[in-house]
């Protein structure tokens, strides 16, 4: 299969694509043919995330320019196109992507009775958008597909949510997310009639007066801080969380709150750098408050995805204290930061599910004592624990170190208020593991215990090698971003 795909690796549209191709043989599929639509879902994702890893392996680290790039005639205007590549900051957001697809279709396998084929469609689009939206170089082109991903997530929460508010935590989510980025379309617009161009490179190039960049810089904040979230407009989140599917929830924890902090990664950080110096204070105060104020938030929720979700808008929130520390170890940390939540949150997520598949129920109370009925499920649940309180040797800590470590150069007192979302996280999670995994067995409440089965067991086991290989050997993936993220500290001139 390598062999196959080796002449095509330097592709990227073909990434984007095939997923969609995916999707296309799905449509056609007859409904009954159950088996034969999971086979070609199956091998449809697999071998697009065999063919990101090819991105990877030909990657050069030793430069800073866009690679495999590609242009495609879009609009009869000049300059806008369908203009994409990858730098070493979107390569692994690319390949996480590949990554959590496949396992968001195991999990649907047996989980989802109803509209199977469309399900498998859906995942399909929810990844060749963010795809799409990771490689993008041209602003438009990042506009429309960033709002894009928000119709197929908009269908699994209203369609294969659990509960029967579903449909309002979907509209919720649609339209928070939308609101905020029609401010960035009008930043766009203006962008386009005043340099007569969208395109990143020659923008990158452009300098606009410290007024204009100040009202840009808002705009665009306008829609990535409701993507990150931050605080206060992070209500969707929840919500959207408790209501989603256990896939969905992967996608939306994994993926798409990922698309804000690449936003201010990829423009509003290098097109406006003496915005971002002005607002970096501004930024600060709001992911102080956020990590504290959610982190506390979390130790009073008795739904066992609220609680995960609002632990991710706390580690998401560390993520932007890191991004605008604006030097190396920061940038570098909150990208690390970022790929590790993306396995530890999501791995999360799955074990919630796990539970739920069998009984029914989130609710914290009803659980206790599982160690003796689910013991593997509680040793993998531990393990993720762990990471999710940032232990050294695991993906999490390396990230949340790095970011401290860049912050306590920008400003010590915001890096000290930040580690107190580290304590803050040690509490909640323990305290939640111990009173779902340990504490008396509720007979009354559980009647029947299965642990975990094979394909369950098998789904986990890549999460946890990732969450190892980053946290024990981090250079392989700092290697690849450093030539990236020196340039971009250097183009805004922020040393």
């Amino acid at each position: 299969m390598l062999q196959v795909l080796a002449p095509f690796s330097s592709n990227l549209s073909g990434l984007i694509l095939l997923p969609l191709l995916g999707s296309l043989i799905i449509l056609v599929t007859p409904n009954s043919r159950v088996r034969l639509i999971r086979g070609i879902t199956i091998w449809t994702s697999l071998i697009t995330f065999l063919y990101s890893l090819f991105f990877w392996i030909r990657f050069e680290n030793d430069t800073a320019k866009f690679q495999f790039v590609e242009t495609i005639r879009w609009l009869p205007y000049p300059n806008i196109n369908f203009y994409i590549g990858i730098d070493g900051i979107s390569l692994f957001f690319v390949i996480l992507t590949t990554f959590l697809t496949p396992i968001c279709i195991l999990v649907g396998f047996y989980s989802v009775k109803s509209y199977k084929k469309e399900y498998m469609i859906a995942f399909f689009v929810c990844e060749s958008f963010p795809i799409a939206v990771f490689c993008s170089l041209d602003l438009l082109i990042f506009y429309v597909f960033l709002e894009s991903v928000l119709i197929p997530m908009f269908i699994i929460i209203g369609v294969w949510g659990s509960r029967q508010r579903k449909i309002k935590a979907a509209y919720q989510f649609f339209l928070y997310t939308l609101m905020g980025s029609l401010f960035m379309l009008l930043a766009i617009l203006f962008i386009f009639f005043q340099t007569g161009t969208t395109d990143l490179q020659i923008l990158l190039t452009t300098e606009f007066s410290e007024r204009r960049q100040i009202l840009l810089w808002i705009a665009f904040f306008a829609s990535f801080s409701v993507k990150v979230p931050m605080v206060p407009v992070h209500i969707w989140l929840p919500e959207a969380h408790v209501e989603a599917p256990t896939a969905g929830s992967v996608i939306l924890a994994g993926i798409l709150l990922k698309l804000g902090t690449y936003g201010f990664l990829r423009f509003s950080i290098p097109m406006f750098p003496e915005a971002t110096l002005y607002f970096t204070p501004f930024i600060y105060v709001l992911s102080v408050i956020a990590i504290i104020y959610t982190s506390l938030t979390t130790i009073r929720q008795i739904d066992l995805k609220k609680i995960i979700a609002y632990s991710s808008v706390a580690h998401m929130n560390f993520v932007t204290i890191g991004m605008f520390s604006l030097n190396i170890q920061g940038i570098e940390g909150s990208i690390l930061l970022m790929l590790s939540h993306g396995l530890v949150s999501s791995a999360l997520f799955l074990c919630v599910g796990a539970l739920y598949d069998r009984h029914k129920t989130r609710i914290v109370k009803y659980y206790g004592g599982l160690v003796s009925t689910m013991p593997i499920f509680s040793t993998i649940f531990l393990f993720f624990t762990l990471a999710n309180m940032s232990l050294p040797g695991t993906s999490s800590f390396i990230g949340e170190f790095l970011i401290l470590v860049g912050a306590f150069q920008r400003n010590s007192l915001v890096a000290t208020l930040a580690a107190l979302g580290m304590i803050l996280g040690a509490a909640y999670s323990l305290w939640l593991y111990n009173r779902v995994v340990f504490g008396n067995f509720k007979p009354n409440f559980i009647l029947k215990f299965s642990d975990l089965n094979r394909r369950e067991v098998l789904i986990f086991l890549p999460f946890i090698a990732g969450v190892i290989w980053m946290g024990v050997y981090p250079e392989v993936f700092l290697e690849c971003m450093h030539t990236s993220v020196s340039n971009l500290v250097q183009h805004g001139k922020f040393d």
